[in-house]
């Protein structure tokens, strides 16, 4: 352990090593699963607004191609995966996130030049 740092035995930075992305992903999973709509819609565009800050490039080429989705997929997925791990089912199925995704990913970039609008 590197000076001035402490270890928490419930801290998946600390403790995975390699493995940091699944300790991470583990991690979620222990957390109480989200009850409310408005928790819901909060951790959706949280996840949305990570995927615009973190692929900008990818979602401009994606929107002036019109291959959005495409270009994003593998992202997208990961994202729907992690807020299915942490909201209720009955919320899940709600479209939080695929309605944070188009708010996010697609309104957001209005105007980025595009044959699809």
């Amino acid at each position: 352990m590197r000076a001035g740092t402490t270890h928490r035995p419930d801290d998946s930075f600390d403790t995975c090593g390699k493995n940091q992305r699944y300790c991470v992903e583990r991690s979620f999973r222990r957390m109480p699963l989200i009850e409310t709509e408005e928790a819901a819609r909060r951790l959706a565009r949280a996840i949305a607004s990570d995927l615009s800050l973190y692929n900008e490039e990818k979602i401009i080429r994606g929107i002036e191609g019109d291959s959005l989705f495409e270009q994003l997929g593998e992202e997208i997925e990961e994202g729907r995966a992690l807020f299915k791990s942490r909201v209720s089912p009955d919320l899940y199925h709600r479209n939080f996130y695929d309605r944070a995704l188009v708010d996010i990913l697609v309104k957001s970039k209005g105007h980025i030049k595009s044959k699809i609008w």
